[in-house]
């Protein structure tokens, strides 16, 4: 066990009473035996009305591990509801993956799957049916084409533009229209069906900064439209019945050395910076900033859209700012104002939340006018959420901000100079559907030096994460400019790591590590999915199940395994409870490999298929309510 910088314990005496700092700083064969439940006056108690709901004891968890397969609990069962290539009329496989052309990509399910969201359709014959929206985050030419080496950094050096094509045609998002039966779920042809692509797709800017100078291009010359989404990592529901899909590591898709260029300095806050992963710049003039330097100003959004309305223009809300978002989680206020909390999944990047200016009901722009704030955390357990407004405070002409678009197109430069704090990649969201805590996943940061651990981040060079807990005053205060804060766990295997933090009860399988998103179930249990555990700890990534409130607070047990390589994300439940959406992205990635040279061959397990992303649909064999 490493031992704790000088200063870290004095941090932590800062946050936490006696009780709570042996809880952090126990020693590692302990860590797992103590409680999670702060005493600091200053932070809000929890509300007497909130039930404490326990995880059943019913489900034995899946061990830890590492191999080509899912493992579910005893009287589970795992399906592939829909994979890379498969129709998403009926599931039924392309006969060649490597061959797709960009046309056939546009209309079938995509790559690298990421967040899902069911969304319920009135049922048929008694029967549940829904559709099932699912977001694709990024391609690999290598893994896509034969003939193309491994690596996405070595790929986008000899892919064609045709290949390029289908890169993009792959991502974007997916509605699949699903109908329960007595075999199970089934994917069936419906109305609402289909593909947004960052081929195709025309997408509508509103908000503070539709038809700014800066978003203007040849392409686009009023600046309010714009072909194409990228980065489609996490998402969210928002209460009146729309999708919200992020747009995140778009930095990644622009080549060209910006060196020299006017907008220099933001193109690089930005990580843009002339390394890109695919090879678009080459064909695509849009995609090279020396030659339209405005295009990456028009990605790093979040973009609403409609599931059951196929005419209805998707749209990329300016308001809620620009950075790599990972998701947006919302709730709405007493008054009936619209909330979403966003993290940005970076290094050293912020916690956000925008607050809407108007009620939402009858508002279908609600999300265009509102408050963006940026998150800082004290010592003292207090978050207070700084207004990101032009013209208050350092956001001024004399800083480079002329109206409330620069603030929102230079998200990450206003909240630097606000002070906000600097966080472990946030993304995953999560708002408990009665007590209303909001549950915030910190990945990792091993980046992070000793100099530059605060009360939040009180690990330097973290390599396992941590999942923070926001306390409003009340279940649907979520627009107060303070809060309280906690952290629910502090991640890593207790028995070899460092200052972990669990409650007491955790067994040898229900540690983890790198938490990513995060999803309550209908009964309140909080679902945590993992990204990155296999190089952190050597184990595969999964999902766990836990309680945020009473005895079992903190307690987490392991339910899903995935594959080798793969990362778990996008934890999505039916209403009530029964059926698990569960997506599984690049299995196989733990090591280089290529179309022709896979180093796994999920989910197929064929000679001749390659590895391929996909959902899993996960049931009780007795058809009770998942993890109970």
């Amino acid at each position: 066990m490493s031992s704790n910088p000088p200063h870290f314990q004095a941090i932590v005496r800062q946050r936490y009473s006696r009780r709570d700092m042996l809880q952090v700083l126990g020693a590692a064969g302990l860590a797992a035996g103590l409680g999670c439940t702060s005493k600091d006056k200053k932070v809000p108690s929890q509300p007497a009305t909130v039930p404490a709901v326990k995880v059943d004891e019913g489900f034995v968890e899946v061990s830890h591990g590492a191999d080509d397969h899912h493992h579910v609990p005893p009287g589970y069962q795992a399906a592939v509801l829909i994979g890379w290539g498969d129709s998403l009329t009926d599931g039924t496989a392309t006969g060649d993956l490597a061959a797709m052309t960009p046309e056939e990509q546009s209309v079938r399910f995509g790559t690298n799957c990421d967040y899902t969201a069911f969304m319920p359709l009135p049922p048929k014959n008694g029967l549940q049916r829904g559709l099932l929206c699912v977001n694709h985050e990024f391609s690999d030419a290598g893994k896509m084409f034969r003939g193309v080496p491994a690596g996405r950094r070595t790929s986008k050096d000899v892919v064609t533009k045709l290949q390029v094509e289908g890169e993009l045609a792959a991502h974007g998002h997916s509605i699949v229209e699903l109908q329960q039966t007595p075999q199970g779920w089934q994917i069936v042809p419906g109305p609402y069906t289909r593909r947004i692509s960052a081929l195709k797709t025309l997408f509508e800017i509103t908000g503070p900064a539709a038809g700014h100078a800066r978003m203007k291009t040849p392409e686009d010359p009023e600046g309010k439209t714009i072909k194409s989404t990228v980065g489609n990592c996490s998402g969210g529901v928002t209460p009146w019945g729309t999708v919200l899909i992020a747009e995140e590591n778009f930095n990644y898709y622009f080549g060209g050395d910006p060196a020299g260029l006017p907008q220099e300095q933001h193109l690089r806050r930005y990580n843009v910076n002339g390394r890109a992963g695919i090879g678009a710049w080459r064909f695509f003039d849009r995609f090279d900033v020396t030659k339209v330097a405005n295009e990456p100003n028009r990605f790093g959004w979040m973009v609403e859209y409609k599931p059951t309305d196929p005419n209805y223009q998707p749209k990329k809300r300016t308001a809620l700012g620009r950075f790599c978002h990972e998701g947006a989680t919302l709730c709405l206020t007493k008054s009936g104002h619209a909330v979403a909390y966003m993290g940005d999944d970076s290094y050293f990047e912020y916690l956000y939340r925008f607050v809407s200016d108007k009620p939402a009901i009858d508002n279908p722009n609600v999300l265009d006018e509102g408050t963006l704030s940026v998150a800082r955390f004290d010592a003292n357990g207090t978050l207070s959420w700084l207004p990101l407004r032009f013209g208050e405070g350092p956001l001024t002409p004399q800083n480079g901000f002329e109206s409330q678009a620069d603030v929102v197109i230079e998200t990450r430069r206003a909240a630097d100079l606000l002070g906000a704090t600097p966080m472990d990649r946030p993304e995953g969201i999560a708002i408990h559907p009665t007590s209303g805590r909001v549950y915030v996943s910190l990945t990792k940061n091993t980046r992070r030096e000793a100099s530059q651990t605060d009360a939040v981040h009180a690990r330097a060079q973290d390599a396992h994460g941590q999942i923070l807990e926001i306390i409003p005053s009340a279940h649907d205060a979520h627009d107060e400019e303070s809060m309280g804060w906690d952290i629910l766990i502090a991640a890593g295997d207790p028995s070899r790591h460092a200052n972990t933090k669990y409650g007491k009860g955790l067994t040898r399988e229900g540690w983890l590590a790198n938490p990513d998103n995060l999803a309550f179930d209908p009964s309140g249990h909080l679902w945590i999915s993992t990204d990155g555990a296999l190089g952190s700890t050597g184990t595969s990534d999964g999902l766990w199940c836990c309680e945020t409130l009473g005895d079992g607070r903190a307690v987490s047990k392991r339910f899903l395994r995935v594959p080798k390589g793969a990362e778990c994300t996008g934890a999505s439940f039916t209403p009530d409870g029964k059926t698990l959406f569960v997506s599984v992205q690049h299995p196989g990635a733990y090591k280089s490999a290529s179309y022709d040279e896979p180093s796994s061959r999920w989910p197929d397990h064929k000679s001749d298929r390659p590895s391929r992303s996909a959902v899993l649909v996960i049931t009780k064999e007795n058809g009770g309510v998942i993890g109970t």
